[in-house]
């Protein structure tokens, strides 16, 4: 008869830098390699603040992770728009922190088209958790991610003014 083997234990899912299990060392290296990279004569980004932009992919990161509990909560709870709304929001802000890591695919007026319209996403999910939040402790979380988001993007776009040339 076959031998049962235990489950193996769960892994942190991967943040937007790196892999279960980095260390702070290992996030930090991987931070001073992007500002290096960001400095660089050849990068099509120079002036952008990395400081800014990590702060800026911790929102996203944080805000897609909000959305999608809430989403995933909110659909065994029979709340469907707020689910549909969570669930795009984690996908614009997935999609807006892998944009901002392509350091060298970036161009102003994409990048900032992008921005806003992740700026108006988190907003309009924000707004839809804020309408459940008294009942719902997932709702008010995933509205706070999206309005952290919103204020990281926002000081992010006032930042980026002749930071990157236009294509």
């Amino acid at each position: 008869m076959a031998r049962i083997r235990a489950a193996e234990p769960l892994q942190p899912a991967p943040s937007a830098l790196g892999r279960p299990g980095r260390t702070g060392a290992q996030v930090n290296m991987t931070m001073d390699m992007m500002k290096d990279a960001m400095s660089s004569t050849e990068m099509p980004m120079q002036g952008m603040d990395a400081a800014m932009m990590q702060e800026c992919m911790e929102a996203l990161s944080a805000c897609m992770q909000a959305c999608l509990m809430c989403a995933d909560a909110d659909a065994g709870e029979g709340m469907g728009r707020c689910a549909g709304m969570c669930a795009n929001c984690a996908d614009v802000c997935d999609t807006m922190m892998r944009m901002m890591l392509r350091m060298r695919g970036m161009d102003l007026q994409v990048m900032t088209s992008m921005m806003q319209a992740t700026v108006l996403m988190c907003r309009a999910c924000s707004a839809e958790c804020m309408q459940h939040a008294d009942m719902s402790e997932h709702c008010r979380m995933c509205a706070m991610a999206c309005d952290q988001c919103v204020a990281a993007m926002e000081k992010m776009m006032s930042s980026m003014s002749g930071a990157m040339p236009m294509a």
